[in-house]
């Protein structure tokens, strides 16, 4: 049987839709991709197997090798939706130009799947004694239920794991975490002329948002980590609504706002000092304000700086390992084994139109696929 090429195999990932949303008109499952990712690695030698996780949404392992231990290569399947109008090549076909790979999940991050095929074909594996594995996950751009699935029920422990998020190829040794709430104020509606026939949503919310900036300032004054270039938890208002005229007394008032935590922050006593921070105005209108988690919460993730993994990866790489404030699989991996974030691609280009990875990320990533997989699952 002959192997698909790696051209081959990055176009059929990018080709195959899997979008995951919270909206159920934009969501495909990754069902399909998962299986074309089994049946590639099967064609390697690779065991396979495909968990389901929820309906159309799968997690793939694939394992190379035997013995305790060894090397895991994880990454996401899952794509988030796209600007419709605003691509000038299609989404979901990968596109060659301007010495570029365009195409919905090029950078973030289907591709890397593409990458970790490639430096295994390259591979003598006749000195191996330790297992490489291989993640694919689920709906990593929603609610990290395969990450979250696969770290509860992992059949094995590996010693080490790289995660092929875009980086620019940095090692990456730490990231926030992120905490999305909504706060709804039930207010009581009426006629704007007589302000006692109603109670004003806006208004309460005025108070809720005055509380939060508080809490804001707290964080900054009591949290530092000067490993992060902003070194201590942000805390955004991101969206409110409220009203519906201006001739009326506002019933109902709803705010979004995040916090990005310091790793290091528990995300129960993060809860603690958001509730915490909003009791009296609670207390002044019972029963009037709501808050509801808009996603499962992340905690942030850290491995430590002089950690051998993170030395001998930075060495692989040719550059120190650094920190960075967007979200990843990472924490939950962590609690596995030691684990950092590197992949090709930058940042830059997730979640935006024409989404494209460099070409001069092929024989970089390659190479340091392949020293890391003989490093770590072969006698030295």
């Amino acid at each position: 049987m002959q192997l698909p090429s790696f051209l081959e195999v990055y176009s059929g990932l990018i080709s195959t839709p899997s979008i995951s949303s919270t909206d159920p008109t934009w969501d495909h499952g990754n069902s399909e991709v998962i299986a074309k990712l089994a049946e590639w690695f099967e064609a390697l030698g690779f065991t396979t197997q495909v968990e389901v996780v929820a309906p159309g949404k799968h997690n793939l392992i694939a394992k190379k090798g035997a013995g305790e231990g060894g090397l895991l290569l994880a990454g996401h399947s899952d794509t988030v939706p796209f600007d419709q109008g605003r691509w000038n090549f299609e989404p979901h076909a990968l596109t060659q130009a301007n010495d570029r790979f365009y195409g919905l999940g090029t950078a973030d991050m289907k591709g890397f799947f593409a990458f970790i095929y490639q430096a295994v074909k390259n591979i003598d594996w006749s000195k191996q004694n330790k297992p490489l594995y291989v993640l694919a996950t689920c709906d990593e751009e929603t609610t990290m239920l395969g990450a979250r699935h696969f770290t509860a029920n992992a059949p094995f422990q590996p010693d080490y794991c790289i995660i092929g998020e875009p980086t620019s190829l940095v090692p990456v040794r730490g990231h926030k975490g992120h905490v999305a709430n909504a706060i709804r104020v039930t207010g009581q509606s009426g006629h704007s002329s007589n302000p006692a026939l109603g109670v004003n949503a806006i208004e309460i919310m005025y108070e809720v948002m005055f509380a939060l900036m508080q809490l804001r300032d707290r964080l900054i004054k009591e949290y530092h980590h000067p490993g992060f270039e902003i070194p201590s938890p942000t805390l955004n208002l991101g969206h409110i609504h409220g009203g519906d005229s201006p001739n009326r007394i506002c019933g109902c008032c709803e705010l979004h706002y995040d916090v990005r935590p310091l790793p290091g922050i528990s995300l129960d006593g993060l809860d603690n000092l958001l509730r915490g921070a909003l009791k009296d105005v609670q207390d002044k209108w019972p029963g009037r304000i709501a808050i509801e988690a808009l996603h499962e919460p992340i905690p942030g993730y850290e491995c430590q700086h002089d950690h051998p993994f993170i030395l001998g990866v930075s060495e692989l790489c040719g550059q120190p390992s650094q920190t960075v404030n967007y979200c990843t699989e990472a924490p939950f991996l962590q609690q596995l084994c030691p684990t950092l974030v590197l992949g090709p691609g930058s940042i830059d280009q997730a979640h935006q139109p024409d989404e494209y990875l460099s070409f001069d990320f092929i024989e970089p990533t390659v190479n340091i696929l392949s020293q890391a997989i003989n490093k770590y699952c072969f006698t030295e």
